[in-house]
């Protein structure tokens, strides 16, 4: 069996939403503090023996959190249409993260999106 090497970073954005056709509380606009944890898998370290830099999964990862902190995800593209639930920003997040940083050796495996400190939903693709 091949190596496999898990790296994982969390960062946080802010950010409101609506969930549209929800029969309950979070019909209404509300905030959260979002946790998103990012794992990439690493099959091949490079000659320093690194997989990824963490330094690169951070980066990535916040400049695409930065876009959504402090807005109103319903007015932001892709969530005119597809509600702003914490399934849809975690997929949301893994294919942005995907498509930079997915390599021959290296591949996003996992988004997980924590709502509260209580509730999360985790994203990943076979």
């Amino acid at each position: 069996m091949p190596a496999r090497y898990t790296l994982k970073i969390v960062t946080d954005f802010a950010a409101a939403h609506t969930l549209r056709d929800y029969p309950g509380d979070c019909s209404r606009m509300h905030g959260h503090n979002w946790k998103v944890e990012a794992e990439v898998i690493a099959t091949q370290l490079n000659e320093v023996g690194i997989g990824m830099d963490f330094k690169q999964i951070r980066r990535t990862t916040k400049e695409i959190c930065d876009a959504l902190d402090h807005e109103y995800l319903n007015e932001l593209e892709p969530f005119l249409t597809v509600n702003p639930t914490a399934e849809n920003i975690a997929a949301y997040i893994y294919q942005e993260l995907s498509k930079q940083l997915n390599g021959e050796f290296v591949r996003v495996s996992a988004v997980t999106i924590w709502e509260t400190e209580r509730a999360c939903v985790t994203y990943t693709e076979s």
